[in-house]
């Protein structure tokens, strides 16, 4: 009898993995993985359709799963500051630090904007206004960036201070974002991948869709983030 419970057992719970699977697969949205038509498609730009269905997806800023990207105009308040996106912080860490004594990157001339105007930047206007910072610290052969004046090493292999600080803009992203929480809670079950070509030895920070599967893992299993 005991052999037998256990059996009816198993099967029933094989049945209810088996219907919560489907109810999972049959959630995510099509488009998630639906081919692009377009004739002026970016050299870096992953498209949906390279993600696997219903295994994998392309975090594409051509549909609602762009809003994980560090592009998207999610506002953060980090530390009492606020800020358009993590991407404004991002690059704004590259500028000179009014809050650092002798910044040397204040002797670089290129800059066009303030460190305060990048951090209330978006998507691409905010990508594109690190170049200034990235040429200063080439020519300066300075291999640091700054947040609230204290230096952070920019290409960490490991996770340290500057991975800190974007884990933590990131996390300020998803609890300050209802529609972030939203998004990321339906791609449970899925691998997250990046829409832009990424290299093997990239740092740590750098690997947002890695960072949202951590967060979304926490998220899931009731753990404090």
């Amino acid at each position: 009898m005991g052999k037998l419970i256990t059996l009816v057992t198993f099967i029933l719970l094989s049945a209810c993995a088996q219907i919560t699977n489907q109810v999972q697969v049959a959630k995510y949205p099509e488009h998630w993985w639906t081919p692009v038509s377009d004739a002026n498609i970016p050299k870096w730009e992953i498209l949906p359709d390279a993600g696997v269905r219903n295994k994998s997806v392309i975090l594409s800023k051509r549909h609602e799963l762009g809003i994980l990207s560090n592009f998207a105009p999610t506002p953060i308040l980090l530390n009492g500051k606020q800020y358009a996106s993590v991407e404004g912080l991002w690059q704004s860490t590259k500028y000179p630090d009014p809050k650092m004594k002798n910044d040397p990157r204040f002797n670089c001339h290129q800059f066009k904007l303030t460190r305060v105007q990048v951090e209330q930047l978006v998507s691409f206007e905010a990508k594109s206004a690190g170049d200034p910072g990235s040429e200063c610290m080439k020519k300066l052969g300075i291999d640091w960036v700054s947040f609230e004046g204290k230096k952070l090493t920019y290409r960490e292999k490991d996770r340290g201070a500057y991975f800190d600080l974007i884990y933590s803009a990131m996390k300020a992203k998803l609890e300050q974002n209802p529609r972030v929480k939203e998004i990321l809670l339906q791609t449970q079950g899925l691998e997250l991948l990046p829409d832009h070509h990424t290299k093997s030895d990239d740092p740590p920070a750098w690997r947002y869709f890695e960072i949202w599967q951590e967060l979304r893992n926490q998220l899931l299993s009731g753990a404090k983030i």
